[in-house]
């Protein structure tokens, strides 16, 4: 323990680092502030007794278990700057004990939801495949060059997933006046009725839409849950568009969708990253690949720091933090996404 009366932070916020998710001032203001004991995720359960009593924070998500953490007797919260909550703590004990779990995944929802946008439109008009003709000297000119294009603008959407992500992609989306149709149980028809949304079953929205954008969590419960008869269900022609985790589909039934001609899709999330060199998908005409890029920008990991600050001032002064999101007891051991390995 330092001998400064500042508050001790635990530092441990792999895959990112201190340096990506802080501006050169706002990591000065946090020394300043704080102190800080940085090391690894695997290394924080092998800290003295009197640093793991004395941390007020833990800015990561290290694997902590019920012994550790009855040992930190200061702690105010978890700030998970990994964003994906991982089934690595004792969550029931960390709510019992008022200890707040914070995500900053929310800075994410902006720039993947513009990059779906951007792959609709390019599966809508063809952008890539027409480049690619010309490139190669085979461009069809004109009308010759749309027989399967179609607008987005005024198009039947269907959003499975309704969290900060599917929220974002609706208020892209108004500007094109499309058709909104929301699948997600565990938001009430009211709340999404509120966001000019119209509350749909997920076959409804599957058969009823030429664009589907998947934003869902991968959870406990819907671990590969759309799968070759979710695709019979679509529309011919219609693009599927996967953002948020491959575990919630069958990729292997998504690829013979697309090779049969049913469907076209694109996605930034894949059931292996990277995905191995002879692996069918690479090839596969009607699909379009982004490589989990979609939210890793530099201005969106150094608003996690921002965010970080933020919640951390307000509980100094015993106020409750507002600018990351709060799991919730009874869905945070739900979770299931695999953490990311590449910033």
């Amino acid at each position: 323990m330092t001998s400064t009366a500042k508050p001790l932070v635990i530092c441990a916020p792999e895959p990112r680092t201190l340096d990506l998710i802080f501006t050169t001032e706002r990591l000065q203001e946090l020394h300043a502030r704080y102190d800080l004991i940085e090391t690894t995720a695997d290394k924080v359960a092998e800290l003295d007794d009197e640093t793991l009593a004395s941390a007020r924070y833990v800015l990561g998500q290290p694997p902590l278990s019920s012994e550790t953490l009855a040992k930190m007797t200061a702690l105010r919260a978890v700030l998970n700057v990994e964003s994906n909550l991982i089934d690595n703590m004792p969550y029931n004990d960390l709510f019992r004990r008022g200890i707040h779990v914070l995500t900053t995944g929310a800075v994410f929802a902006l720039p993947v939801a513009e990059l779906g946008v951007a792959l609709a439109l390019d599966l809508a008009r063809g952008v890539t495949q027409s480049d690619m003709d010309f490139r190669e000297g085979r461009e069809k000119w004109g009308g010759d060059g749309n027989h399967a294009a179609r607008l987005l603008s005024g198009a039947d959407v269907g959003i499975i997933g309704f969290g900060d992500l599917g929220k974002a992609l609706r208020r892209l989306l108004a500007g094109f006046r499309c058709h909104i149709k929301v699948h997600d149980p565990w938001v009430p028809p009211s709340m999404l009725i509120d966001q000019e949304v119209t509350p749909a079953g997920l076959n409804e929205v599957l058969a009823q839409s030429d664009f589907v954008f998947v934003v869902a969590s991968v959870t406990s419960e819907n671990q590969n849950f759309l799968g070759s008869e979710s695709f019979a269900r679509m529309r011919p022609g219609a693009a599927f568009i996967l953002l948020s985790r491959a575990e919630v589909v069958d990729f292997d039934a998504l690829i013979a969708a697309v090779q049969s001609g049913q469907i076209v899709a694109a996605s930034d999330v894949f059931p292996q990253e990277p995905m191995p060199q002879d692996h069918p998908v690479r090839q596969l005409s009607g699909f379009i690949r982004s490589a989990h890029r979609a939210g890793a920008l530099d201005v969106a990991f150094k608003q996690m720091g921002d965010m970080v600050l933020e919640d951390m001032d307000l509980m100094d002064r015993d106020l409750p933090p507002m600018r990351c999101k709060r799991a919730e007891r009874e869905t945070a051991k739900r979770m299931r996404s695999r953490p990311v390995e590449v910033n």
